[in-house]
């Protein structure tokens, strides 16, 4: 069920660290895997090899309002000052929430809260190597499992990475980040999806 779908000195090195190549449109998404997998029941999850998590969290109010995922003063941290969400409620994978950079870097984040399916994590460790050449498991984040993905291979050259966080064993939240250009090659983006991951888990645990 995955849908697709970054700092400049503390941790502002995370996102304006996430510039998206871009022609001045919103950071793409990719394919998710909800969208690659379209079918299936619940009592398929979690699917073979796929992390169960152990204590779901009810995502609810952030699926109606998605730009919660992530608080003005963290945007902040990791973008800069005057960024103005851009709230999707009816995207077609799911409920989603942009941000992007003020300044010419373009750094940014998009967190979407894929509707497509109800397989959670599973979708996208089916698409392993077909729909996703790039799948890199990577550390739970406070026991949460967490997965890197892309449809067109590993996109980290390019300052990019996409991940998936596993928040019940039949849903999943999308984080992509982007890097600017000054910060391509100088920290994995993955690893930086991760930390912007752990700001969106602290603030769905919390229920907002």
């Amino acid at each position: 069920m995955r849908r697709a779908i970054l700092l400049i000195s503390g941790s502002l090195l995370v996102l304006t660290a996430c510039t998206p190549k871009n022609d001045g449109s919103p950071l793409a998404s990719a394919p998710t895997p909800s969208q690659a997998s379209p079918s299936g029941s619940t009592d398929q999850v979690p699917g073979p090899g796929v992390p169960k998590v152990e204590n779901p969290i009810d995502i609810t109010h952030f699926q109606q309002t998605p730009c919660d995922s992530l608080t003005p003063n963290q945007i902040e941290e990791l973008l800069g000052s005057g960024i103005t969400p851009k709230p999707e409620p009816d995207s077609q994978a799911g409920p989603s929430c942009s941000w992007n950079a003020a300044d010419s870097s373009q750094a940014g984040v998009h967190v979407i809260f894929a509707n497509v399916d109800k397989l959670g994590l599973t979708s996208v460790y089916r698409a392993k190597g077909t729909t996703y050449p790039f799948f890199e498991p990577l550390d739970p984040i406070d026991g949460y499992p967490l997965v890197a993905y892309d449809g067109e291979g590993d996109q980290s050259a390019k300052g990019r990475c996409t991940v998936a966080m596993g928040t019940s064993d039949t849903q999943a939240v999308d984080i992509s980040i982007a890097q600017s250009e000054e910060k391509v090659g100088k920290r994995n983006p993955c690893a930086a999806a991760r930390d912007v991951a752990a700001k969106v888990l602290g603030n769905l645990k919390a229920g907002k």
